[in-house]
């Protein structure tokens, strides 16, 4: 280890300086979580003696694979670990901090060098940094050992920082990979991207530890006057770094293990693969969870929605059977006139059709919550239903002095549809457009086709619907405000009933319209299609 380290520089710059610095990453706090815990249980589970450098993100999961290796018994060892300043000053149980011995105590070279003869467990030697130290917006890990050298350093970057001290060795990140993205290990200073290089280099790692020996003695407050090896009775910080040079001279560094390394990349993948195995439970907890809110949300809506419709027809049964029992109280009175008689008893009756279609529409209604198989529906041809349900409606029209008229051509095809169904939507929206247009006006039902779909049109010239009331017409119970009496006598059903069927066989409807000039509903029914016709799976 003869290289000199850029003097006042971060182990960051000093591995930038060098003639082969290993390649910039950007990692997050998790990946530098997983590649530390790689190389430690390695260590761990080999019972590997070796010399260990560590500046980790606080927090006791971090530092629990050193504490780990410290405990293992019968194996040579040593383990510096660095802190900040801001740190508190009580360590965590189990680590003895030696720093504050050897400022009180006078120790000779031979006691400084016992920790790494059989060492009594649990004894990490902790260094405290000065609070402008090089070190401050770094983590690392540095192993020594016979069988191999290994080191991960990271970098904590100010974000107008990346681009200068990473342009020559880091990809061209875009500007997602610059976000802070959430660490998630308990204790990390900053939750944000890490620019990291992992290196198994003896000569780069050489060169960083003599970086760490001048950060070293700087963070003590004393500045050496060389790098060189110091006497034993230097101060006592230097006698510390003094300590790891002379077990670094005791353990050369030899070729590298195929087998150790093999072991260490295996240990990687498992630790990335067992963190993509929980990442994917929690993603599928999540959205699991994030389904349940969701029908959850769905099942209250479902019951406000359920309430809202009771209350609605129990408002909408009430109202005609108050008037009938008011024009019934009016009939029994002794002074009543003859005209005045029968205009109850119409009244009477009017409410009682009104009652009828009522409990019809709700009727319907129900029928529609049960599912129907696609299955069920058939082929149906326009020309075989539109045209016999205008029919009945001729006379309607014209005793209210309408015109009505259809165009419906005979050629084409049949439609995926339940008769009956089909012959309820045109009786909802004839009845509509001819309820809605006063005399003299016409109403027109006119098919086409337009790709996979028959267009079924209804126009009149009717009073029309206002902008704002539109997007309510398909709503239960809703009718539209401008209507005469003789027009808003209905259940307010009529259209949801259409909307309803329509979805349920695949379709659609769609209106325009205009005040005073009338609407026009388009009714989208697709195309049957034979089972010939159908994608094969």
């Amino acid at each position: 280890m003869n290289s000199t380290p850029v003097p006042d520089a971060s182990l960051y710059e000093i591995a930038l300086s060098s003639d082969q610095p290993s390649l910039v990453l950007q990692i997050s706090p998790t990946t530098l979580k997983s590649v530390v815990s790689s190389f430690m249980d390695l260590l761990t589970e080999q019972k590997i003696p070796a010399i260990v450098w560590a500046k980790l993100p606080r927090g006791p999961v971090w530092q629990a694979e050193l504490e780990r290796y410290s405990l293992l018994p019968g194996i040579a060892r040593a383990i510096y670990l660095f802190k900040s300043h801001r740190e508190d000053q009580g360590d965590d149980s189990g680590i003895v901090s030696t720093i504050a011995s050897l400022e009180t105590e006078s120790a000779t070279d031979s006691e400084i060098a016992s920790p790494f003869k059989e060492t009594t467990p649990g004894a990490i030697v902790s260094i405290r940094l000065a609070p402008e130290s090089q070190l401050r917006r770094e983590y690392f890990l540095i192993i020594w050992s016979a069988e191999f050298q290994g080191m991960i350093l990271a970098h904590r970057p100010r974000s107008a920082q990346v681009a200068k001290m990473g342009s020559a060795n880091l990809p061209e990140p875009g500007a997602e990979a610059l976000k802070k993205g959430p660490g998630a290990e308990e204790g990390t200073d900053r939750r944000q991207n890490l620019l990291a290089m992992l290196s198994l280099n003896t000569d780069l790692i050489s060169r960083i530890l003599r970086g760490v020996e001048h950060i070293t003695t700087l963070s003590q407050g004393k500045i050496p006057t060389s790098m060189e090896p110091l006497s034993p009775t230097a101060p006592e910080p230097f006698n510390l770094v003094h300590h790891w040079q002379k077990l670094l001279a005791e353990m050369p560094a030899s070729r590298l293990n195929p087998q150790l390394l093999g072991q260490l990349l295996t240990r990687q993948l498992q630790q990335q693969e067992e963190f993509w195995q929980r990442s994917t439970t929690y993603r599928k907890q999540a959205e699991m969870a994030e389904a349940l809110q969701i029908q959850n949300a769905e099942l209250i809506n479902a019951i406000r929605f359920k309430d809202d419709f009771l209350n609605n027809v129990g408002q909408e049964l009430r109202t005609p059977l108050t008037t009938i029992k008011t024009a019934l109280t009016l009939l029994n009175s002794p002074n009543i006139k003859p005209p005045q008689r029968q205009r109850y008893i119409d009244l009477i009756a009017k409410e009682c059709d009104r009652q009828s279609s009522l409990i019809t529409s709700l009727l319907d209604l129900v029928q529609l919550e049960q599912v129907v198989e696609q299955s069920s529906l058939k082929p149906i041809r326009l020309v075989d239903v539109v045209p016999g349900v205008v029919s009945t409606y001729q006379p309607v029209a014209e005793e209210k002095g309408v015109k009505l008229a259809y165009t419906v051509p005979e050629e084409l095809p049949p439609v995926s549809c339940i008769t009956n169904w089909l012959k309820q939507i045109v009786i909802n929206l004839l009845n509509n457009s001819i309820k809605y247009t006063p005399t003299g006006g016409q109403v027109w039902v006119r098919a086409k086709q337009q790709g996979d779909y028959i267009q079924l049109e209804f126009r009149d010239t009717g009073i029309g619907i206002a902008p704002t009331e539109v997007p309510k017409i398909f709503e239960r119970f809703y009718r539209v405000r401008q209507a005469s009496e003789e027009s808003a006598s209905g259940a307010g059903l009529g259209l949801t009933i259409v909307q309803q069927l329509l979805i349920r066989c695949g379709g659609s409807i769609s209106v325009r319209s205009k005040l005073g000039e009338g609407s026009t509903f388009n009714v989208l029914l697709p195309v049957h299609k034979s089972e010939a016709d159908q994608p094969s799976e």
